[in-house]
């Protein structure tokens, strides 16, 4: 008798990961230097560095020391940093964020796996806490989905998501470098931003935030009352108010700005994934833009 885990895994190996074949190819290359076969940069000689990477020929063109910086070809430590607070849990049609936020987070978990790389988790919320460590392998991807089928605690409706603490907390548990996915809808108080940098500073981070469209260009539906996921405060809106959703496009547009400077300050690849986008596609469309920004 098969699982809930193990159903939704297979459901997204045949639906989107099958789909991935041919389109993701070659091996990982991280943004440190190592020890590699893949020639990078010459640099200067300093007392720190190991003896046997000195390039001789340049030493003695120049009457200086120089060492040779290769690229590093290595298995990775990858992290999904997962927030499942009250607005991730925002439903409007068939498919709300929490739900394209399990998925994402089960195809990038078993693409990482596949090439044998490590892959660890953190879920989080105001009220729960969960770390997964590391591990390889498809039963590591399933303790994953059996950990997101299960019903979250619940978030503290009192304040909004502390960004900042899911930031710190993914920080302390990445204890060697790695590639870290930071998974959200990112509402909450801006206080994460630092947090954030300084977890770029020792991480290669990738943040992907998830939204509805509604989020992004409010609909013309007339008198609606809205809710506060987080706060659970209620206002009634007049949708079709032409000057309501002026401010509203205005206010969206100033955000959107705001998010992509803290995300280029803070050193982060971002991308966005709205949830009535095709999973598969909006893989391959993240993979191609962040090697173009390596480019």
């Amino acid at each position: 008798m098969t699982t809930a885990p193990d159903r939704l895994l297979r459901r997204l190996e045949w639906q989107v990961i099958r789909r991935l074949d041919g389109q993701l190819q070659g091996g990982y290359r991280t943004v440190w230097r190592g020890a590699g076969i893949d020639f990078a940069d010459l640099r200067a000689y300093t007392p720190d560095d190991d003896v046997r990477h000195i390039d001789w020929n340049v030493t003695a063109r120049l009457d200086e020391p120089f060492v040779r910086q290769y690229n590093e070809d290595r298995d990775l430590t990858a992290w999904l940093v997962l927030d499942r607070s009250a607005s991730m849990r925002f439903v409007r049609s068939r498919r709300g964020k929490d739900s394209v936020l399990n998925d994402l987070a089960m195809c990038l978990a078993r693409l990482l796996s596949q090439r044998g790389n490590r892959v660890g988790a953190i879920l989080y919320d105001n009220r729960s806490q969960q770390v997964i460590p590391p591990r390889t392998g498809r039963l590591q991807t399933l303790r994953l989905a059996h950990e997101l089928t299960r019903d979250p605690a619940g978030g503290d409706h009192r304040t909004t998501t502390d960004l900042a603490a899911m930031m710190r907390l993914a920080a302390s548990a990445a204890r060697r470098r790695s590639l870290v996915f930071v998974l959200s809808d990112l509402i909450g108080e801006p206080t994460w931003y630092r947090p954030l940098a300084m977890l770029a500073h020792r991480h290669e981070v990738v943040v992907v935030r998830i939204v509805d469209p509604v989020e992004l260009d409010l609909p013309d539906i007339g008198l609606v009352a809205v809710e506060d996921a987080e706060t659970g405060e209620q206002i009634l809106v007049d949708t079709s108010d032409p000057l309501l959703r002026q401010r509203l496009a205005a206010e969206v547009g100033a955000r959107e700005d705001g998010l992509a400077e803290a995300m280029r300050r803070a050193g982060v690849t971002a991308h966005r994934i709205t949830t009535d986008q095709d999973l598969a596609q909006a893989l391959i469309d993240m993979v191609r833009r962040s090697r173009r920004g390596r480019r």
